[in-house]
């Protein structure tokens, strides 16, 4: 018998606040939070995401054409919670990616963490927050060194 996907849910959340920790404490150990916030926990969340749609996206009621039917979609529980594992791979990944791309680029981490918060809540938002930090980061470059 399959695992309960109220149970699964249960581990789900302990599992990704490693990875957002890792990201949190990325400057004391960038290799080790870029191996768990990049690697590890996104591909443990996308094997749990694949195993759950295979099983059971066959027998689940509506679709993605209309609202109404994503929402009968998500009426399954196995099928809710492979969409909440979806929010919990990609969103961490895109925190991984902003502290990795942060530090290739010289971003101080104090400056992210605002970035890391929101793509912890609110996904794409952390996206377009970091991305307005790395214009602002750019322009003050660019005007700098048109100063010198």
């Amino acid at each position: 018998m399959p695992p309960d996907p109220h149970v699964l849910f249960g581990y789900s959340g302990p599992l990704v606040m490693l990875g957002w920790a890792a990201l949190l404490a990325t400057p004391l150990a960038p290799r080790v939070a870029d191996a768990v916030a990049s690697l590890l926990i996104p591909l443990l969340l996308s094997l749990a995401y694949t195993a759950l749609v295979m099983a059971h996206w066959a027998g689940a009621e509506g679709g993605f054409d209309s609202l109404a039917n994503v929402m009968l979609l998500f009426d399954n529980p196995a099928i809710a919670l492979a969409g909440w594992l979806h929010y919990l791979a990609f969103d961490l990944f895109v925190g991984a990616w902003i502290a990795r791309t942060a530090r290739a680029e010289g971003i101080a981490h104090l400056f992210i963490l605002p970035c890391l918060v929101l793509a912890f809540l609110f996904g794409p938002a952390g996206y377009l927050a970091f991305t307005g930090l790395r214009a602002v980061q750019r322009l003050r470059h660019l005007s700098v060194g048109a100063v010198t």
